[in-house]
């Protein structure tokens, strides 16, 4: 039997925390061959996260280094599943849909999937500042990469781990997303995007208005800046050998 590991960062998200890991449908997963394990980073929290985590049989890693990428790195080292499903601790994520992700991902024997949020979007799940930002920051991921899909800030992506170690992703906070998934994509592993549907959030909203956008933006360019370092070395190295 193959085994996934849902790995969930959290801080202070003790209002959705329960719920969230009683959503994962682990007893679909195991009939379509998947033994689950559920980890959820703590990230500092100062609330009941981790309590109830663990009282609704997680695994808890506790992260006290704070950032989103800090989180997922913790989680990830710690993963020991085949596959790997993220998503976050607010119940706006379907991990009910884990089951189709999967099949889809062994049909088509892929090694990255990301999920979009914004073409079936409920307008109450997320404000029109945010969605703006969301566009945005996808439009300028494809013209900057030439990368094929429509979500570049979604939360929830599964993956082989096996791929994991191959990947240069550097963010320590919220860009961590973004990275990740061109890191998959410029890497030439088996991509693909799927629609899903985002919730409404439960809890208090940790992304910051103004700081993550402009962090996310600058990622870009500065990740688009080193990408193109080493070809230029190799040009220069090319014309001494001539």
């Amino acid at each position: 039997m193959k085994k996934i590991s849902v790995v969930i960062p959290a801080l202070n998200e003790e209002q959705g925390i329960g719920a969230v890991i009683q959503q994962i449908p682990t007893e679909k997963l195991r009939a379509a061959g998947y033994e689950t394990e559920v980890l959820v980073i703590d990230n500092g929290s100062t609330d009941r996260t981790g309590e109830i985590a663990r009282q609704a049989g997680a695994r808890v890693i506790v992260q006290p280094v704070r950032g989103y990428g800090n989180a997922y790195k913790a989680g990830f080292a710690n993963a020991t599943g085949d596959i790997i499903a993220t998503g976050d601790a607010d119940m706006t994520y379907p991990f009910d849909a884990l089951p189709g992700i999967l099949d889809r991902m062994e049909r088509d024997d892929l090694d990255f999937i990301n999920t979009d949020r914004l073409s079936m979007l409920n307008p109450e799940a997320m404000s029109q500042w945010h969605l703006f930002g969301n566009r945005f920051l996808t439009t300028l991921a494809r013209w900057l990469y030439n990368w094929p899909y429509k979500d570049s800030q979604s939360g929830m992506w599964v993956f082989k781990r096996s791929i994991w170690p191959q990947l240069e992703v550097r963010s320590q906070g919220m860009p961590f997303s973004q990275e990740l998934k061109l890191e998959a994509y410029l890497k030439g592993f088996r991509n693909a995007e799927l629609p899903i549907e985002y919730r409404v959030r439960a809890g208090e909203v940790k992304l910051s208005s103004i700081g993550d956008p402009i962090r996310t933006t600058s990622q870009l360019f500065v990740k688009r800046i080193r990408s193109v370092r080493p070809r230029r070395k190799v040009r220069e190295l090319a014309k001494v050998a001539d």
